[in-house]
């Protein structure tokens, strides 16, 4: 074997490691949601179901009130990836074309708030949800979602803004638009990459959320979908067929939402690691 060929086949077997170490818990995952309860329990366990069925999903869909945390899930996650890619857009853009005092110290400020864990802030949001009665509601949860996810995505989008030259404002000033038209006829258009990545990032990072909604909810018409599939955890069972089922349907919106938008996502990813 010649030296130069090492190489491509060390990297094809480091990928096919790493895509073993995805694909086969996923495939683990059907497999078990296809199999009965007591085949879930066989020891060996076995890698094809005797009697491949459904009668999981059809449980997690009628017995879980699956469909509730499902909607809740869609109503708190859209509405917090919408307004946190709101405000951060226009931050973003705001510390990346402006020149203020203390403007580092802001960068700076916005990265540290990161660094903490998030555990350390559910008693104050507690508390504050708690005093303005919005325990247990799906305002609650959505200006928490927003609260700490605007730092990182106000962070990104600014990488991102700094991508695009700042010669396009100097021409659109002179042909007499203000900022806020440049901004929004000029600048945005050309930042869709860099949207489309935020947005998943926030889109993702509120759906997976569990710490947050099992503390600030209590009812089980407010659950989302991590905190039902938490619940199907008893005292007594798990039952693996039916929680492996209901994790595969709680993914379906990031498997969608990453199959049509991965190309933008990686373009926003990229080009905002570079300043032009």
């Amino acid at each position: 074997m010649k030296k130069h060929d090492a190489f491509p086949i060390g990297s094809f077997i480091i990928l096919l490691v790493g895509c073993l170490m995805v694909l086969v818990p996923v495939l683990w995952m059907v497999i078990t949601s296809l199999k009965s309860v007591p085949e879930t329990f066989e020891i060996p366990p076995s890698l094809i179901p005797h009697a491949p069925s459904l009668a999981a999903y059809r449980t997690v869909l009628k017995d879980y009130s699956f469909g509730v945390f499902f909607k809740n899930s869609v109503i708190i996650v859209v509405a917090s990836t919408f307004l946190t890619l709101f405000v951060a857009t226009f931050a973003g853009f705001g510390v990346s074309r402006f020149e203020f005092k203390g403007k580092a110290g802001f960068l700076g400020f916005v990265l540290v708030t990161q660094m903490f864990p998030s555990v350390i802030m559910l008693i104050p949001y507690f508390r504050i949800l708690k005093t303005y009665q919005l325990i247990n509601t799906h305002l609650g949860l959505v200006l928490v979602y927003m609260s700490f996810q605007v730092p990182l995505c106000t962070w990104l989008m600014h990488s991102y803004f700094e991508t695009i030259p700042k010669d396009l404002d100097d021409a659109a000033s002179i042909d007499g638009l203000g900022k806020f038209r440049t901004f929004s006829r000029i600048i945005l258009p050309l930042s869709l990459p860099g949207l489309a990545s935020t947005a998943i990032y926030a889109f993702i990072n509120s759906w997976n959320e569990f710490q947050f909604a099992l503390v600030l909810t209590t009812t089980d018409l407010m659950k989302t979908v991590p905190i039902g599939i938490g619940q199907m955890i008893e005292d007594t069972k798990i039952n693996w067929n039916e929680m492996m089922a209901a994790s595969l349907l709680g993914s379906i919106p990031l498997i969608i939402i990453f199959l049509f938008f991965q190309k933008y996502f990686f373009a926003g990813l990229t080009a905002g690691s570079v300043k032009q």
